[in-house]
């Protein structure tokens, strides 16, 4: 008889913010597989629980799936969990999943815990409908061509920045959206946690003014009420995107977009 494998969420930050039956299953499971044994572990001393551990993270995952896999067919129960929140959520955890359920091996999800669900319930933005995106690119001219399909998406939408790169994320938000609203939820659940909200602008202002810009942060966007006002020349507007490091044709056609133009009239004033 195959075991089974838990999908188990866990707190994103305050460790009270677990369920009985996901510290039920975490208890009774033959062993545990988590992001950083070392993070779960202290999770696991705050609850009594004495379950060995195995590393699962994007550099092994290949590997341990198959090690995984191999002890459910064995009939082992497994727990998967992450650092924080939900698992496979911007998470490692997608291919023992699937390659269990090709296996015929049951998977069961223990829900809690979501940054993401967290940060809409008190953001203050419509939630009918959303959106998220994970992590945007890294490098700006990526993220701001990310930018611009999800400000086409027409909804709230939502994804994770780190504090070393929250600013310049504001910062190429501020010339994509303009001054469509923006909350910034920070140490969700933890001692500092907080949400501040505005246009893009004025969020990157107000981080700028403190001497070190920490905590893991959640960003919603929302859409905007009003047209963005055109402050740039066309040629400027392209060319700061070509310099920013987005390709000449994909500016071109952001900036059609933008501006509610055809590809050959923004060509065409570019060129004159």
């Amino acid at each position: 008889m195959t075991g089974i494998l838990y999908i188990v969420a866990t707190p994103i930050g305050n460790l009270e913010d677990i369920t009985f039956r996901a510290v039920r299953v975490l208890r009774e499971v033959d062993r545990i597989a988590c992001e950083d044994t070392r993070q779960t572990r202290k999770l696991l001393d705050h609850y009594g629980i004495s379950k060995p551990t195995v590393s699962y993270h994007e550099h092994n995952e290949q590997a341990r799936s198959e090690d995984l896999v191999r002890a459910l067919e064995a009939g082992e129960n497994i727990a998967m969990v992450s650092d924080a929140g939900t698992p496979l959520i911007a998470d490692p955890g997608f291919r023992v999943v699937r390659e269990a359920r090709e296996r015929g091996i049951r998977v069961v999800p223990i829900p809690g815990p979501s940054a993401v669900i967290t940060a809409l319930s008190a953001a203050g933005l419509p939630t009918d409908s959303f959106a998220f995106l994970g992590f945007l690119p890294p490098k700006s001219g990526q993220r701001r061509k990310a930018l611009e399909e999800a400000r086409a998406l027409g909804m709230t939408v939502v994804f994770y920045e780190t504090p070393h790169r929250i600013e310049d994320a504001l910062a190429d938000m501020a010339d994509v959206l303009g001054d469509a609203p923006i909350v910034l939820g920070r140490e969700l659940t933890k001692i500092h946690e907080e949400f501040l909200a505005g246009t893009a602008t004025a969020l990157r202002t107000a981080l700028e003014t403190r001497p070190a810009v920490k905590g893991e942060f959640t960003v919603l966007l929302g859409k905007s009420d009003a047209p963005q006002a055109q402050t740039t020349t066309i040629d400027e507007e392209v060319a700061s995107l070509i310099q920013s490091g987005v390709p000449r044709m994909d500016a071109l056609k952001q900036v059609a977009r933008r501006r509610g133009l055809s590809k050959r009239e923004v060509y065409k004033s570019v060129s004159s």
